[in-house]
Formats: structure tokens, sequence, C-alpha cells
């Protein structure tokens, strides 16, 4: 059973089923299916000390994000190389930069697969004894976390998108949201670095994606970069700690 219709099976609402359902350089000079270029989005992150939006944390939380304190996250996962750079600001001081902050992320390999899950209608690929692809950084005195991981691809339903979850240096939960991905971006990498991404473009557009079809604006990010040397992500995000 594909992901998308268990959960039309357990009587969840079309609203909550997208919301549900949401690389190492490896020989990148042999990638197949078109030419490279440098690309970067024309869209732009949260700069308005708008809070970020709050998003669902699943269906693929990480278990125990404590335990998976590393900068790489790659581990044996394969795709175009993608560096992450969040900043975390405090709203309640004017949007200025937060140290200190410990930062989660998690995300969706190239063929749209997720660690520490897998064996049910959910995905039917089974990960549940591994963990690539989650991590965990503590922000520095510019308020970054900073990390190194694949470029991710997508699954019915969902848009391209990164987890993320912030805590202050407490322990306590301030934020889950997700980062977006320019559509540009997303259909040069999947049509052009088809040695790794073999999906093609993505069937689920931001715009029509039902966790940033109301919250766009402040959780895209700009992503700059080619295939051949890998890409930067960059975004802003902001709590109230």
């Amino acid at each position: 059973m594909k992901r998308i219709d268990f959960l039309k099976k357990a009587g969840l609402s079309l609203f909550t089923i997208h919301a549900l359902a949401a690389c190492e350089k490896e020989s990148i000079e042999a990638v197949a299916g078109g030419s490279d270029t440098t690309m970067s989005t024309s869209g732009s992150t949260n700069t308005s000390c708008t809070s970020t939006s709050s998003e669902t944390a699943g269906p693929f939380p990480t278990k125990s994000p404590a335990s998976l304190v590393m900068k790489d996250i790659r581990s044996d996962r394969t795709g175009v190389p993608l560096i992450v750079n969040i900043t975390i600001q405090n709203k309640n001081k004017s949007c200025e930069v937060l140290p200190g902050a410990i930062v989660d992320i998690w995300h969706c390999d190239k063929d749209g697969y997720y660690s520490e899950y897998g064996g049910t209608g959910l995905q039917s690929r089974n990960f549940r004894s591994v963990h690539f692809l989650r991590g965990r950084q503590t922000t520095n005195a510019s308020g970054l976390a900073a990390f190194q991981t694949i470029f991710p691809g997508w699954y019915p339903g969902r848009a391209p998108h990164i987890h993320v979850h912030i805590f202050d240096a407490s322990g306590k939960s301030l934020l889950v949201t997700q980062i977006a991905f320019p559509t540009d971006i997303c259909d040069h990498v999947y049509t052009t670095a088809t040695k790794f991404y073999t999906n093609g473009r993505q069937n689920t557009s931001n715009a029509r994606d039902g966790v940033f079809a109301d919250s766009i604006a402040n959780e895209m990010s700009i992503v700059s970069g080619s295939i051949a040397d890998g890409y930067t992500l960059t975004h802003n995000i902001v709590v109230s700690a």
C-alpha cells in the first residue's frame, strides 16, 4: 500500500494527509542528463522578524536526537552535496541572533525514504535500524548551526523539505518547523543529476503542498551552487526565546 493510500484508509483529512505525507560527492563529474550551471534562487529567506511558522514533526521525527550530535549527517547516503546553514533569531529581542540554541534537522534521502522507520504502510522500505540524514548542532555566537548533508529527494504529496526542531540551551522546545526549497533549483537537480535522482521532477509544488501552501513566505530558503560543486542552503528561523 502506498503511503498516501494508507493515510486515506486511516480516515485522515486531505489537509492532514498532505501535511503528514509531506548528497557525499560521489563521482559528481559522471552525473548524466544535461549541462550543469551555477544557480541561485530568486527567493529570499525570512528577514522580516516575523515568527517562523510552526509545522508538524511527523510522521518521521528523530527518535533519539541527543544521540546524533554531528555536523556531517550523510552516513552512507549518496546524492548532490548540500551545506545547510541555519541562523536562529530571537523575536523577543528584536531578532538578535540566539547563541546556544539546539537545532535538530532530518530529511529524506534521494529516493524519498527516511531512516529510523519503515516496513509499514507509511514507508515500505525498512530503515528502522539506521540513522542517516539526522543530526543535532548547537548554534555558535552568531546564532548559526551548520550541517553537511545531501540534496533531499521527494515523495508523493510533499514538496522537497527539511524538518527542523529548535530548543533553547536548557532543552525547552521553541519551535518545530520545515524548510522549503526553490522549485527551479529542485527541477535542475532532479533532471540533471540523474545518476542519483531517478524519480524525476517533484509531483507536488510548494503552492500545493499542505504544509507550505499558507506559509511559504517565511519557510523558503536561499539555495545557491551547482551539481558539480554542491549547493549551500541559507535560512533564518525566528523563534520566541
